[in-house]
C-alpha cells in the first residue's frame, strides 16, 4: 500500500466553500433545531470539516416565533444575566422573552451550542434569525434544508 498517496486535506479560509442555507423553524423543538443549526454553522456536516477554521454555511432561520419548547420549559426554564454589580443578577423565562423578542430565544439556544472562543464568535455572525417567514437574503439564493435529513 502506498501511504504517500493518502493526504489529509486541511481546509483554510481561502479553500472553504460557504453556502447559504434556509431553515424553517415552524413547529420545531428548540433544542433539536439549535443543535442541528449549530452543526451546519460549524461545518460538521461537510467532509472538509476542520476544527480550527470557519468552514460552515451561512444559516437563515425563519418563523422563529413559532418554535416549540417541550414540557414545562416555557415557564420553568430560566435565562440568567448579571450586570457585574452587586445584586445585579436578573432572570427571565422563555415565556417573557417570547413576548418581547422571540428571535432572542432561538439565538441564545444556538449560541450556547457553539464554541466559547473567537471562532465561536465568528461562527455566530453567520446566523440570521427572522420572526416571520420573510427575510432579506433572497439575492443569496439560499437552499431550503430539511433538518431531519441532518444527522
Amino acid at each position: 500500500m502506498d501511504t504517500l498517496s493518502y493526504k489529509t486535506v486541511s481546509a483554510n479560509k481561502a479553500t472553504v466553500e460557504k453556502n447559504w442555507v434556509l431553515v424553517d423553524a415552524k413547529d420545531e423543538v428548540l433544542g433539536r433545531l439549535a443543535s442541528k443549526v449549530a452543526k451546519i454553522l460549524r461545518g460538521k456536516n461537510k467532509p472538509s470539516f476542520t476544527p480550527h477554521v470557519d468552514c460552515g454555511d451561512n444559516v437563515i432561520i425563519i418563523n422563529a416565533s413559532e418554535v416549540k419548547l417541550t414540557g414545562n420549559k416555557m415557564t420553568q426554564k430560566q435565562y440568567i444575566s448579571h450586570s457585574g454589580y452587586p445584586g445585579g443578577q436578573k432572570t427571565t423565562t422563555p415565556e417573557e422573552l417570547f413576548s418581547k423578542q422571540p428571535i432572542k430565544v432561538v439565538e441564545k439556544a444556538v449560541k450556547g451550542m457553539l464554541p466559547k472562543n473567537r471562532l465561536g464568535s465568528e461562527l455566530y455572525r453567520n446566523l440570521y434569525v427572522y420572526e416571520g417567514s420573510e427575510h432579506q437574503h433572497e439575492a443569496q439564493k439560499p437552499k431550503k434544508v430539511d433538518l431531519n435529513s441532518i444527522k
